[in-house]
């Protein structure tokens, strides 16, 4: 089942197109990692998801209901965890999200437990009368992400869930991220600059550059496309010998970036010798050479041209728009 669909979705700015007409779904329960450079679209195709902008052009549902004929009942449907900090921290764990549930309409008795239910899930059942200025930064991600989840929502977005943390706290907010979603059923939109974050975490990956979408597919199928090894290397003359080595069947693909060469093969090691006598027959000089395993890193590169270390973490939400959980009038 469909949670999340888009048709033909574009959005412009002053005759700047930033979303350009795409289209895709999202399944009822799944991981969904959505990543692309900065500036690629991704920040303003939630927006829009979230009721935050209004598309140029295109519709979008979510649970069903239309991303600009029914605002409200999206909102109802959706909870949002940002980059940046939004939580008050002069209030308790406890109070913050008492507080959030009391904007959402859920009656005492349904706050109560429902506190004590994502304060469970996210373990600070015994740091909730604690003012959240005392909480590490790890525990604060927790209790935003427990918050996020007070109204039930069918839909989770998450902004960079675990940027700025260390790599323990990382993959103890990861192992919570995927408790959550068997637990509470809920579906997962993700954004992250990790890409073994989104390998760990995604089920599926959608990838967007210049507001268009290039590829979404299952991690497993992606790696497949790059090749069942991924061969990099520099030389003399990357365009001859490109040129020739896309002549050669056993290459699954080839992509030329600024200074080098990657290759998508089958049993690499074994190729080096045969790329080395074919760049011989062209007179071109291999500089260096290598050979791994493909990674969601060597699927961003292929499909973009960039790594996504190469690009500075974007706010998915800016300052202005942290108020949604607690607004009905955005």
């Amino acid at each position: 089942m469909e949670i999340i669909k888009t048709e033909q979705l574009t959005k412009k700015f002053n005759g700047f197109t930033a979303v350009d007409h795409i289209s895709f779904s999202v399944n009822k329960g799944e991981i969904f990692g959505f990543l692309g450079p900065n500036g690629a679209g991704k920040t303003t195709t939630i927006k829009m998801l979230t009721t935050l902008l209004y598309p140029t052009d295109g519709k979008a549902t979510i649970s069903g209901y239309d991303i600009t004929k029914k605002r409200d009942d999206v909102r109802q449907n959706i909870g949002i965890v940002f980059q940046d900090p939004a939580l008050d921290t002069e209030l308790t764990g406890l109070e913050n999200l008492d507080f959030h549930a009391r904007m959402y309409g859920l009656d005492k008795e349904k706050r109560k437990s429902r506190v004590n239910e994502v304060l469970t899930l996210v373990d600070l059942q015994e740091k909730k009368n604690d003012l959240v200025k005392n909480y590490s930064g790890g525990m604060k991600r927790r209790l935003e992400i427990a918050r996020g989840l007070m109204h039930y929502p069918t839909v989770l977005f998450l902004d960079e869930p675990t940027l700025g943390l260390d790599a323990q706290t990382r993959r103890a907010i990861w192992d919570y991220i995927k408790k959550m979603n068997k637990d509470e059923h809920t579906t997962i939109f993700l954004t992250t600059h990790y890409m073994d974050e989104a390998d760990y975490l995604c089920d599926r990956v959608g990838i967007i550059d210049h507001g268009k979408i290039l590829v979404i597919d299952t991690i497993d199928h992606l790696k497949s496309s790059v090749g069942n090894d991924v061969i990099t290397l520099s030389c003399s003359n990357l365009v001859a010998l490109r040129a020739k080595l896309q002549q050669e069947k056993w290459i699954k693909s080839t992509k030329e970036h600024d200074s080098f060469l990657t290759l998508g093969v089958q049993k690499g090691e074994e190729k080096i010798p045969r790329i080395f006598d074919i760049a011989n027959t062209i007179d071109v000089r291999i500089q260096s050479i290598n050979v791994r395993k493909p990674t969601l890193d060597d699927v961003f590169l292929y499909y973009t041209g960039r790594t996504i270390r190469d690009q500075e973490p974007e706010n998915l939400l800016q300052k202005g728009t942290r108020r949604l959980h607690g607004r009905r009038d955005l």
